[in-house]
Formats: structure tokens, C-alpha cells, sequence
């Protein structure tokens, strides 16, 4: 039986917890295919899995983004592919391999205009910009968006996904830069985000918040909404929020929480063949990445706990 590389840790730690292992290549039973993995991205949600952030049973492989080639099974041989997995390196084992076997209907096509490498950076960011924007908040052309973290890789995501939907942005970021493209930005540092955003709006408030920050911007970005206006909070840390609930109900705002590592295998490829379209396109542009050797993921590792606006990918023979 042939061999190949994998990305484990058999404990929870720093990056450096990290080894190579040798496994057997899986066969793919009825319904499955097997991937040659050709690129696989390393998300700040990986290197917390590593840590223990989500309890995930160990040996674990982790990564849950990659693009590669389906080698085998169910008849779709050469099929180049891109995406996330459910429960990757958490519930499963996750893409930081050289080879893995997932059902044929969790597997989506990969754009052609993207690399592999490009492709392998979309999933987790763009997914869960896609889920809050237009999944859990309907984004309508001519409405107004309110983006926190705007600068990061899911507020950078949002802001184009919600460019192709024809609305506009305001990013809110701690500083005036806006590698977004956000069409209007507020350094949360300095100013006001509600009188900012009022300001900005008429008077009237954003139609559509996504806040990806939490914590002390929660309640401000609420005030910030218009009447009617919706809020969707994803939160990569515990924390607890509070609000005024009398202006809440008076305002008819609505509240959506957005949790991507709940997403089921067709529910990934569902919005992965959605997003196709935009990158086809040239609407939605990969983030800048900077590549590794898959012999380099534990320095790779430690880059992006370290915090890094580019994406980082591994990158495997």
C-alpha cells in the first residue's frame, strides 16, 4: 500500500505541537472520491484548533481549506476541486495532506481563471462572509452594509460579495487604511461608529450589520442599524455582550447569529458553486497569499499565530 505525508498533532499546543506523520493513502468506499490535495490554506481557526480551542479529539490532521484533484472514485477522475470540509480537522480529519478521502457530494468544482493556491485560500473567510451577507441577511442591492474587522480576511470577503450584490459598504476598522475597497471608512479609534454611520446614512442607520469584532463594538453597531435593520454576529471567541433591550424592540431590529463550522457538506458546496460564479467573473478576487512548501507548515503555522494580512497557504508536490 502507498504512503503519504500528514500534518498532526497528537496534543494541544503552540504550532510547535506539530508533526509530519506517515499514514496509508485511504481508499474511497461507494460514494466517495478520493482528493490529491495541491494547495491548502492555513486559517487563524486552525492554528486555535491546534491550541484546543474546539476540543477536537486527538491525533487530529487539521485544515479546512484546500484544492486539489479528484484521483478516484464516482466517476469524476481529473475533476479539479476546491472548498472546506464539515467538521475538517475537528470532527474528521481535516486537508493538511497530502491525500483525503471526502463523499463525492461535499466536492465542488474549482473555479478555472483561480490557481490552485488561490482557490485554496477562498473557503473559510468567503463562506462565512457569504452565510451572514446573503444566506442569514438577505442583502439587497441599494442597501447600506456596516462591516467590523473590515480589513481582515472575512471583512475583505464581505465587502466585495457585498459589491457584486450592488449595496455599499462601511467598513470600520482601527485606522483610515482601507485595503478593502470599503466605500466609506470609520477608524473606530478615533470616531464615533453611530454618529459615523448616521452621518453617512442621512440619519437613517445601516440596513445591514455584519460584525465579526464583538465585545466593547456590539452594542454600537445595534445603535448604528436603521429601523427594521439586521445584525449578524460571528465571534471566534466567548464573550459575553450586553444591550439596551427597550431600544432593541422599539428599533424592530433583528439579531442572527452565523456559525460555519455548522455547515453540512452539501451546505458547503451549495455556497461554494454560488461564489463560482463571482470569481468566474472577476466581481470576487482571491486574497494576496503567500505560499509555503508543505515541509515549511510549522514556521507557516507560527506566521499566522503571530497575525498576518496575508493568507498563507501550503503547497504540496
Amino acid at each position: 500500500m502507498s504512503k503519504m505525508k500528514v500534518l498532526s498533532f497528537q496534543q494541544y499546543g503552540p504550532p510547535s505541537t506539530l508533526e509530519f506523520l506517515e499514514r496509508e493513502i485511504p481508499e474511497p468506499g461507494p460514494g466517495e472520491v478520493l482528493i490529491k490535495v495541491a494547495a491548502t490554506a492555513i486559517n487563524p481557526s486552525d492554528v486555535k484548533n491546534v491550541s484546543g480551542h474546539f476540543k477536537a479529539p486527538t491525533p487530529r490532521v487539521p485544515g479546512r481549506d484546500y484544492a486539489g484533484t479528484i484521483i478516484v472514485g464516482d466517476g469524476r477522475q481529473g475533476e479539479e476541486v476546491w472548498g472546506s470540509g464539515p467538521g475538517f480537522g475537528v470532527a474528521r480529519d481535516g486537508a493538511h495532506a497530502e491525500y483525503f478521502v471526502i463523499p463525492s457530494a461535499w466536492v465542488s468544482c474549482k473555479p478555472p481563471l483561480l490557481s490552485m493556491e488561490q482557490a485554496a485560500a477562498v473557503g473559510v473567510p468567503y463562506l462565512a462572509a457569504w452565510s451572514a451577507l446573503v444566506t442569514a441577511g438577505e442583502i439587497q442591492a441599494g442597501e447600506t452594509v456596516l462591516v467590523t474587522g473590515v480589513s481582515g480576511a472575512v471583512g475583505r470577503a464581505a465587502t466585495q460579495i457585498a459589491h457584486w450584490k450592488k449595496a455599499r459598504v462601511i467598513g470600520a476598522s482601527r485606522s483610515l487604511d482601507n485595503p478593502s475597497g470599503a466605500d466609506a471608512i470609520i477608524d473606530t479609534s478615533r470616531q464615533d461608529l453611530v454618529e459615523e454611520v448616521r452621518a453617512l446614512t442621512e440619519g437613517k442607520g445601516a440596513n445591514l450589520v455584519l460584525d465579526v469584532i464583538g465585545g466593547a463594538l456590539f452594542e454600537p453597531c445595534l445603535n448604528a442599524l436603521r429601523r427594521g435593520g439586521r445584525q449578524i454576529a460571528i465571534a471566534s471567541n466567548p464573550q459575553v455582550v450586553s444591550f439596551n433591550l427597550v431600544e432593541y424592540y422599539h428599533g424592530l431590529k433583528h439579531l442572527i447569529g452565523v456559525d460555519t463550522m455548522g455547515l453540512s457538506g452539501p451546505e458547503i458546496v451549495s455556497l461554494m458553486d454560488q461564489m463560482r460564479a463571482g470569481f468566474e467573473k472577476g466581481v470576487l478576487q482571491p486574497p494576496a497569499i503567500q505560499t509555503w512548501s508543505f515541509d515549511q507548515a510549522v514556521e507557516a503555522y507560527e506566521t499566522v499565530a503571530n497575525g498576518s494580512p496575508k493568507k498563507h497557504v501550503l503547497t504540496l508536490p
